[in-house]
């Protein structure tokens, strides 16, 4: 059980994988905005055990999730009578980068009776990462990931790419390119579980190939869309080679 406590939420002055911004454009002669993020393209990665039939899934805990949680369970503050909202997603500009929490407070929130457990906030992931390195291919840097989070060392030629996808249309607008990648335990050389030293705290779990579309369609397991998406894709595609049935 994950152990989350000295919770504080502070303004995110700067970031190495987002950025706020505020879009001004005229679309048909009518004026509009939108608040988006700037951020990185990912790629994932569908893992299928052939020795053993069973998906290998990532689990993870996730502050955003949490935080998510946190909120539908807290009121709001009250506001004081005639108060304005603050202008929100205003990025800074390129010449006048603020100080990391300068003349801002953080809001502590850990301790509060109401706090959600932190399983609120734990997911079940396709194996993924963002794709932050420019010199390796998407490939290269989704095999990277398979070695680093699940411990299998699969060869770039042995990925394959189902599609890609465009996530967070509303926000960020990155795109996802998924790969399904099959693996046998003769291809495991190590744990797995990302990089501690970079904060990477995560735990391989796997999934019975008969429990898949189970698995996939039971709302009371907290996993991302790409675990639906694939498992389907899966079903479609690749379920009649190992003569299995995952039906619900």
């Amino acid at each position: 059980m994950e152990q989350i406590s000295n919770i504080q939420v502070v303004p995110c002055a700067s970031s190495n994988y987002l950025r706020p911004f505020t879009v001004r454009y005229s679309q048909n002669g009518t004026k509009k905005s939108w608040d988006f993020m700037r951020t990185h393209d990912s790629v994932s990665v569908l893992i299928f055990n052939t020795t053993s039939h069973c998906f290998v899934l990532v689990k993870q805990f996730r502050p955003a999730v949490y935080m998510c949680e946190w909120e539908k369970s807290t009121p709001p503050p009250p506001q004081p009578e005639g108060a304005q909202g603050e202008e929100a997603c205003l990025a800074p500009a390129p010449d006048e980068p603020p100080a990391p929490g300068e003349g801002q407070e953080g809001e502590a929130v850990s301790g509060r009776p109401d706090q959600p457990p932190a399983s609120a906030g734990v997911t079940f992931e396709l194996c993924a990462g963002l794709v932050d390195k420019p010199d390796l291919s998407l490939e290269e840097i989704a095999r990277q990931e398979v070695l680093e989070e699940c411990g299998y060392d699969v060869p770039v030629a042995k990925l394959r790419r189902i599609t890609s996808f465009r996530s967070g249309v509303g926000v960020t607008g990155a795109k996802q390119t998924m790969f399904y990648a099959e693996v046998s335990d003769e291809d495991r050389v190590s744990d797995g579980g990302g990089k501690p030293q970079e904060g990477e705290l995560i735990e391989v779990v796997k999934v019975p190939l008969h429990e898949a579309m189970t698995f996939a369609y039971d709302e009371s397991i907290p996993k991302t869309m790409g675990v639906i998406f694939s498992f389907i894709w899966f079903h479609s595609n690749m379920s009649p080679k190992y003569k299995i049935s995952t039906n619900v």
